[in-house]
């Protein structure tokens, strides 16, 4: 995540659901985000008790990129948090992905319903390796040798999130 965020000069947005009494992003996770020194496109993170993460904190910062945006969301409780802000994001006019390695539900059962219900309302339902290969469309991109080069790497885990989560 930090690498590719990096590389593509992605911002990454967090939010975290009521972490006073759920806690922190986990460490884990934490440790994967881009700081501020190492990108322009800093981690910016938010908690919130709403399900979608569209509350006022990140509506602004999302404001501020004028226009419409394309949209990349990996997360916890698919047919939850990852749908209502999907839902929300399409309700705003933005193009939305939703990476099926890349978000999880503790009901197995929910992510293929809410996957199906996502790709109906519009939401592009693809793989993360799919979807780096499509944002740089060319082999000739000149951040192509650093992506190939991170797909290369982490290739394992790859493999591993999509046997998890990319079953039919």
């Amino acid at each position: 995540m930090r690498a590719t965020a990096k590389i593509l000069d992605i911002p990454i947005y967090t939010t975290t659901q009521n972490a006073a009494r759920l806690g922190a992003t986990v460490s884990e996770l934490s440790s994967l985000l881009p700081t501020s020194t190492e990108s322009a496109a800093a981690t910016i993170e938010v908690d919130k008790t709403a399900f979608s993460m569209l509350v006022p904190d990140l509506t602004t910062q999302l404001a501020r990129q004028k226009g419409r945006l394309s949209v990349i969301i990996v997360g916890i409780e698919t047919h939850i948090c990852v749908t209502q802000t999907a839902l929300d994001l399409l309700a705003q006019g933005h193009r939305v992905y939703v990476l099926q390695d890349g978000v999880s539900s503790c009901n197995e059962g929910e992510r293929p319903v809410a996957l199906a219900r996502l790709a109906r309302e519009g939401c592009v339902v693809t793989t993360s390796e799919s979807l780096l290969f499509e944002i740089l469309g060319d082999a000739n991109n000149p951040r192509f040798k650093a992506i190939s080069g991170l797909v290369k790497e982490t290739k394992d885990d790859t493999r591993l999130a999509v046997d998890t989560f990319c079953k039919l």
